[in-house]
């Protein structure tokens, strides 16, 4: 079921499926978030939890039994029910049953608000252990936008521009497996803000950032100036990824961890990143995406 959320320069709207965003259009009618096309990705802004990536084999251990779930976990796969709306914002509701558990062994309720104010919206998670063990977890979404968004425009038009410069050593990503390779680094930035967009880059899969310093980005299109800014305070990780059928889309993953490392145990309290939630205990996180 969709809700549709408004302000006086953009409109969202947003389906109970995955408590996700299924569109942004500015008042000007152009279309930023991407349209779900199968032939490029079929998805638009899924939500990542309890892990992000790929488990090793799809599983993992955990103090509460065994974690058995396809990549990106189980968030996205669910209806989520809408817990309150007004015109300008929306939440989303999804508690644990015995269906999750099946997967996910842990008590959790989540809630997901997306909000619209002038060109900005900001998607909020809070996360909640309503169990009686610590419960890990990771979170992370997947938002896609259209790149280009003038059809004037080509994707080597845009550039990606982070608020500091960075030196950044990304690790790649198996192919096989989804996994991590943690051994073998290559060098993407040398302190340097900036860089050009083209299809090649994303050959071997996402760009991983995991010693940013910068908390924002900016595409933008050299020609005609539009684009949008993503500000990611509280996220610890950062991915950017295009389908490698050159499609015309662009993906900014905010991320509190990663895909499992190719160093790293099957246990899932020891994945990078993991945060362990007391019981009774909430965890909060947001982002916010800026339109121009």
């Amino acid at each position: 079921m969709e809700t549709t959320i408004s302000s006086e320069q953009l409109t969202v709207i947003c389906d109970t499926k995955g408590g996700e965003q299924r569109a942004i259009t500015s008042r000007e009618g152009i279309d930023y978030l991407w349209n779900g096309d199968a032939r490029y990705w079929g998805g638009r802004a899924p939500t990542l939890f309890p892990f992000v990536g790929r488990l090793r084999g799809n599983r993992a251990d955990s103090a509460a039994g065994e974690i058995r779930l396809p990549r990106h976990g189980l968030a996205r796969q669910y209806e989520w029910t809408v817990e309150k709306a007004d015109a300008a914002s929306v939440t989303y509701f999804l508690a644990s049953d015995e269906r999750t558990r099946e997967g996910y062994p842990y008590d959790f309720e989540m809630r997901i608000c997306h909000t619209v104010e002038g060109a900005s919206v900001t998607t909020a998670y809070t996360v909640h252990n309503r169990g009686d063990i610590p419960m890990p977890f990771c979170i992370g979404a997947h938002p896609g936008y259209r790149v280009p968004l003038d059809e004037r425009d080509a994707f080597e038009d845009y550039t990606v521009e982070f608020e500091y410069p960075e030196t950044a050593d990304c690790p790649q990503v198996d192919g096989a497996t989804g996994l991590l390779v943690d051994s073998v680094r290559n060098r993407f930035l040398s302190d340097e803000r900036s860089f050009r967009l083209n299809h090649v880059l994303f050959r071997g899969d996402a760009l991983i950032f995991d010693t940013l310093k910068s908390r924002s980005v900016r595409v933008f299109s050299r020609r005609s100036g539009r684009g949008f800014h993503m500000d990611f305070e509280g996220f610890d990780y950062f991915g950017i990824w295009s389908s490698s059928a050159d499609a015309p889309l662009l993906c900014l993953e905010p991320w509190t961890g990663t895909a499992t490392g190719d160093s790293e145990d099957d246990v899932f309290e020891h994945k990078r990143g993991m945060r362990l939630l007391a019981p009774g205990e909430e965890a909060r996180y947001h982002f916010t995406l800026t339109v121009f």
